[in-house]
């Protein structure tokens, strides 16, 4: 296992960072809390030093699950979290003022809630989970964490960006008040390349790429006639005639490859990896099976120039997040 800075922060943190959404269970539905556990186990083994969790995620759930486990890890792990919209909202909706989201009192008890959650006395990465460029100037959210991180409640401080709106971030970037970003990175979202990595690059600026998979279109895996739980995130995903496309690009991906070492999911995470401003890539990993496969991947090194080349044609611009 590689590792890389957290932007300014003191912390070199694994190259590949366990996404913990998956395990809270409330949205991912077929796995097993004693699945999830192994999983967690195994990747600390295999050098993963990164969680992303957030309170959201089952309730507090995936929360719970991380910090069993971690009290028993053989190493030094980082946990980040995120505290939710306080309306519920995903992703956050222009006009809706902060103070509705997240007030500076909210802020400060889920953090505390996070905490309880997990067992801890601090978080190493504290992030709001949606973002509005409206907010930027405003005073509710910078109180929050300069007072998080004075407590100790928090050792460091971000957001979570909504899908397909990386350049909401840029200004939040410029305040030089945040210790990292997190956003939707992958193959076939590309966006954040254009202005985003080079802020952070020049403001040393952490950056999370999450959804590095595609949410499972990036596995290859994805048929027209791929069935989900009623009630699973990826039931409404790939709603509608979004299997179809899926399928249409992937294949298309799949014949421009022909050739080139590795599978899918490799090729999609050395992709993210191949952008020297991220910090780390969280895929979500519920099975042993997948964690040593993912693993792997930080072994491999960055893809090579001709490769990248064949994956920059291959941006999709959509938004099934929406």
């Amino acid at each position: 296992m590689r590792y890389r800075p957290l932007g300014r922060t003191a912390n070199q943190v694994s190259e590949i960072g366990y996404g913990a959404w998956g395990i809270g269970g409330k949205q991912w539905l077929g796995g097993s809390d004693s699945e999830s556990v192994a999983a967690l186990r195994r990747a600390f083994d295999l050098g993963v030093n990164f969680i992303d969790t957030a309170l959201a995620y089952g309730g507090g759930h995936s929360e719970k699950l991380v910090g069993e486990t971690v009290r028993s890890a053989p190493g030094r792990i980082y946990i980040a979290t995120k505290v939710p919209p306080k309306n519920g909202l995903w992703p956050a909706r222009p006009g809706i003022g902060i103070s509705k989201v997240f007030p500076y009192d909210y802020v400060i008890e889920c953090t505390e809630e996070s905490l309880r959650n997990l067992k801890l006395e601090t978080i190493d990465l504290q992030q709001l989970h949606v973002w509005n460029s409206e907010w930027t100037a405003g005073d509710e959210w910078r109180r929050a964490f300069e007072d998080l991180k004075k407590s100790g409640k928090a050792q460091a401080v971000g957001v979570s960006v909504n899908a397909g709106q990386p350049d909401s971030a840029l200004d939040l970037v410029r305040t030089g008040l945040v210790d990292s970003i997190q956003v939707v990175y992958n193959i076939f979202d590309q966006t954040p390349e254009a202005n985003l990595f080079p802020l952070v690059r020049e403001s040393n600026v952490g950056l999370l790429a999450r959804v590095p998979l595609d949410e499972g279109a990036l596995t290859g895996t994805i048929t027209e006639n791929t069935v989900f739980e009623k009630g699973d995130f990826r039931d409404w995903y790939f709603r509608g005639d979004r299997k179809r496309e899926v399928v249409q690009h992937v294949a298309a991906l799949r014949r421009d490859l022909a050739g080139v070492k590795g599978s899918l999911p490799e090729i999609a995470l050395r992709f993210c990896l191949s952008s020297p401003e991220v910090s780390t890539v969280i895929p979500g990993m519920r099975r042993v099976r997948n964690v040593e496969a993912n693993c792997s991947v930080s072994d491999l090194g960055p893809l090579g120039a001709d490769v990248l080349a064949i994956l920059h044609q291959h941006a999709w611009v959509k938004d099934f997040h929406s």
